[in-house]
C-alpha cells in the first residue's frame, strides 16, 4: 500500500463529501439512483479498489446526514432514509428546535458510524468462514428476504402476489436479448433492469404528464413560501458529547450495535421500527421527538454501512438491500467485477480496513462540521440555484447510457418496461427491496414452479 494510494482515497474521499452534500441538500432524491450510476462509472472507469471503496463509504456517510438536514429546516424529505424523521423534525420545527433538530442528527450520525464500523468489520470477518455454506444457499436467501420485505412492507399481498410476474419479467427479457443475439448467452443483464426498478417512480411521474386527463385533474396550488430555519452562531459546532441526554446517546448505541446482526433486512424498515420503539420511551413530546430523531440518524448509518461492509467482507454477493441496491457495483459490475471476482475477492483484509475507515472516518468529520456550521446556508443556496429536475435529467440520461452500454439500444426500451411496471407497483405499496431482491432470485423462483 503506497502513498500516492492513500492520498488517492482521500481525495476521491474528499470528492464524494462535496459532491453528495449538495446532492443530499436536493429534497426528494433517491439514495439508489444518486450512489448507485457514479459508482458504477468508477468501477468502469478502471479506479482502483480501494479508492472506490473509500469514495463509497464517504458518500454514504455523506449522502445520509445530509439528506436530514432539508428534513429538519423546510420539512422536506431529502431521500428515502430521511423520510422516517419527517414527522418528528417538523414537530420540532413547529416548536423552534430546528438547530436543536440538527445538531442530534449529526451527532446521532457519529455514534452509527462509530458502531457500526467495528462491528460491520468483525462480523464480516466472523462470517467469513462459513461463507461458502451461505452462497449455497443465496438464491433461497433473497427469496425469503423479498418474502420478508413484502409482510413488512405496506401492501403485503400485492408483494407476494407480484414476486412470480416479476420474475418472469426479468428473465424473459433476458431471454429475449439471448434469443436475438443482444448480448452473448454467458452475459446475464442485471445492472441496467435494477436502474430501471430505481427510476420507476420517476419514470411513471413523467409519463403521467403526457395525459392531459390527468394533468387537468392535477391539484392547483399556490406558490410555497419555504421558511429556512437559521442556526444561530452560539450553537454552530456545538461539542457531541454535551449534544445528546445519557437516554438518547444510550438508544442510539443500542439500536445501531442491533441493526448489525439484521443487516439483510431493509434499512428504512429497520430504521422505523427500532427507532419507533426508542421514541415510546419519552413521555414528553419534545423529548420523544429528540430521541426519535437521534436513534433514526444513528440507524440509517448503521444499516447503511453494515450492510455494505459484511457481505463484502464475508461473502462476495450482494445479500442485503443496501447491497443488492447502491453498493451493487461493488459486487456486480462487468467486466471489471463479477459475482465470482469483485472486491471481496481483490482486498485482503487490511486493506478493507483502510479504506473504509478513510471514507468513513474523513467523511464524519466534514459532514459534522458542515452540518452545525453551514446547514441553512447550504440550504437556501441548493433550494435556489440547484433545480430538482435538473439533478434528476443528469441521472437518467446517464442511467440510459448505462442500458445500452449493458445490452444496446434494444435496452432503452428493456428499461423503460422495467421501470413502468416497478413503477406502477411501487406506487401500490411493492418497495423497492422486494423488487431488488426478485432481480437475483428470478432463475432460481422461475425453476421452482416449473414441474
Amino acid at each position: 500500500m503506497t502513498l500516492s494510494l492513500i492520498f488517492s482515497m482521500i481525495i476521491a474521499s474528499l470528492a464524494a463529501i462535496l459532491l453528495y452534500t449538495l446532492i443530499g441538500f436536493v429534497p426528494g432524491t433517491d439514495e439508489t439512483s444518486v450512489l448507485m450510476p457514479v459508482t458504477l462509472a468508477l468501477v468502469l472507469a478502471g479506479t482502483p479498489p480501494m479508492v472506490v471503496l473509500a469514495f463509497f463509504m464517504a458518500a454514504i456517510v455523506t449522502l445520509n446526514l445530509m439528506n436530514a438536514i432539508p428534513t429538519a429546516l423546510v420539512g422536506l424529505p431529502g431521500g428515502v432514509m430521511s423520510t422516517p424523521m419527517i414527522e418528528h423534525a417538523l414537530f420540532l420545527k413547529e416548536k423552534g428546535l430546528a438547530a436543536t433538530s440538527i445538531k442530534k442528527m449529526a451527532t446521532g450520525s457519529l455514534l452509527g458510524t462509530l458502531v457500526a464500523v467495528p462491528t460491520s468489520l468483525l462480523l464480516g470477518n466472523l462470517l467469513a468462514p462459513l461463507a461458502e455454506n451461505i452462497k449455497s444457499y443465496s438464491a433461497w436467501l433473497f427469496i425469503l428476504g423479498a418474502i420478508f420485505l413484502a409482510l413488512i412492507g405496506k401492501n403485503k399481498i400485492l408483494a407476494l402476489l407480484s414476486m412470480v410476474p416479476l420474475a418472469l419479467l426479468f428473465q424473459g427479457l433476458r431471454s429475449v436479448y439471448w434469443d436475438l443475439g443482444v448480448v452473448p448467452q454467458e452475459k446475464n443483464i442485471t445492472i441496467s433492469f435494477f436502474l430501471g426498478i430505481t427510476i420507476g417512480p420517476l419514470i411513471i411521474s413523467l409519463l403521467q404528464l403526457l395525459n392531459k386527463k390527468m394533468n387537468q385533474d392535477r391539484p392547483r396550488y399556490a406558490i410555497r413560501e419555504v421558511v429556512v430555519s437559521t442556526v444561530s452562531e452560539k450553537e454552530n459546532l456545538f461539542h457531541p458529547l454535551q449534544t445528546l441526554t445519557k437516554k438518547e446517546g444510550l438508544h442510539a448505541l443500542v439500536a445501531s450495535l442491533i441493526a448489525n446482526f439484521l443487516f439483510v433486512l431493509s434499512p428504512v424498515g429497520l430504521t422505523i421500527l427500532l427507532g419507533e420503539a426508542s421514541s415510546k420511551q419519552a413521555k414528553e413530546p419534545i423529548e420523544r421527538a429528540e430521541l426519535a430523531v437521534t436513534t433514526m440518524s444513528a440507524l440509517s448509518h448503521a444499516t447503511y454501512l453494515s450492510g455494505v461492509i459484511i457481505p463484502l467482507i464475508a461473502l462476495g454477493i450482494p445479500l442485503s438491500p443496501v447491497a443488492v441496491g447502491p453498493a451493487n457495483a461493488l459486487f456486480n459490475a462487468p467486466p471489471v467485477f463479477t459475482l465470482e471476482h469483485n472486491l471481496h475477492h481483490i482486498l485482503t483484509t487490511q486493506q478493507f480496513v483502510v479504506a473504509i475507515l478513510i471514507g468513513t472516518v474523513l467523511a464524519s468529520i466534514v459532514t459534522y462540521y458542515i452540518a452545525m456550521r453551514y446547514a441553512a446556508k447550504i440550504t437556501v443556496f441548493v433550494l435556489q440555484k440547484i433545480p430538482h429536475e435538473a439533478i434528476l435529467g443528469i441521472f437518467v440520461a446517464f442511467i440510459l447510457l448505462l442500458a445500452v452500454m449493458d445490452g444496446g439500444l434494444l435496452n432503452i426500451f428493456g428499461v423503460l418496461l422495467v421501470g413502468i411496471v416497478c413503477g406502477t407497483l411501487n406506487q401500490l405499496g411493492v418497495n423497492y427491496g422486494v423488487q431488488f431482491m426478485i432481480l437475483y432470485a428470478a432463475p432460481e423462483l422461475l425453476k421452482l414452479l416449473v414441474f
